[in-house]
């Protein structure tokens, strides 16, 4: 049976590889960073202030973190879903459903994008909001230049980051996403933050349900198709199915009840 790549994050399968640095190399990565500083600082960031925050610290073998995400298989879609843990999401969306029921009705009037694949997106990247991952979207990004891992990627995004965090008067160091610097339930990268994200509170649902509404329905006027708008979201063939398979579960609650 072919094996099929697990699709981790969009940027994974959608960007070019390029080597990093060893990580054990100290001296390179101070060099990294400091090129990385002398940037920011150059277009008038307070970036050597953040860098001597007592929060700042070095994400460990970040590059790692990726390959290894990378090299994940699975077999089958049903593998796949039990590594999501697809039931668990499956058995909460009942409860997120009614309890975001007006929010939900009200993107999917504002936006033209059903509920019920608002509600699959954000089941399927946070569990409904269980999860906004235990790592600083900054200090995952210059972790990234700092080992030399998608250095240019990683330092646009540390620019589209700084930008939404003066823009909204955050506290950058206090972020919460993944390691990959994807940030709150709908697991949004700075580049769409600035773009598609709808509120300032990074963390309030309603905010995360009327984003990923907004983003999916920019891309559906795209591309004429829901089901290519949530590729969008995440490139991958597996991870539209599992949404469109938990929002079909969504529309046959709602007529359940």
């Amino acid at each position: 049976m072919k094996k099929t790549i697990i699709p981790f994050l969009l940027f994974l399968l959608t960007i070019p590889f390029t080597a990093s640095a060893d990580p054990s190399d100290p001296d390179k990565m101070k060099a990294n960073i400091d090129e990385l500083s002398e940037y920011f600082e150059s277009k008038g960031y307070a970036f050597n202030q953040l860098l001597e925050d007592s929060r700042f610290k070095l994400i460990e073998d970040i590059t790692g973190k990726f390959t290894r995400a990378v090299e994940i298989k699975i077999e089958s879609f049903e593998d796949y879903q039990g590594i999501i843990k697809y039931d668990v999401k499956k058995q909460k969306l009942e409860d997120f459903l009614v309890k975001y029921a007006p929010e939900l009705d009200a993107a999917q009037e504002k936006y033209g994008i059903p509920k019920h694949v608002i509600a699959g997106i954000i089941g399927i990247e946070s569990e409904f909001g269980k999860y906004k991952g235990s790592y600083n979207p900054f200090n995952a990004y210059v972790s990234m230049y700092a080992e030399g891992y998608r250095s240019e990627w990683s330092k646009a995004q540390l620019e589209e980051l700084l930008i939404f965090a003066k823009k909204n008067d955050l506290d950058i160091l206090s972020l919460e996403s993944s390691y990959a610097g994807a940030m709150s339930y709908a697991q949004f990268i700075p580049y769409s933050l600035n773009r598609w994200w709808v509120g300032s509170d990074l963390y309030y649902m309603p905010n995360n349900i009327f984003s990923v509404a907004n983003y999916l329905s920019h891309f559906y006027e795209i591309t004429g198709s829901m089901e290519k708008a949530v590729m969008r979201y995440n490139p991958s063939t597996m991870y539209t199915k599992v949404v469109l398979e938990l929002a079909e579960e969504a529309r046959k609650l709602e007529k359940t009840r």
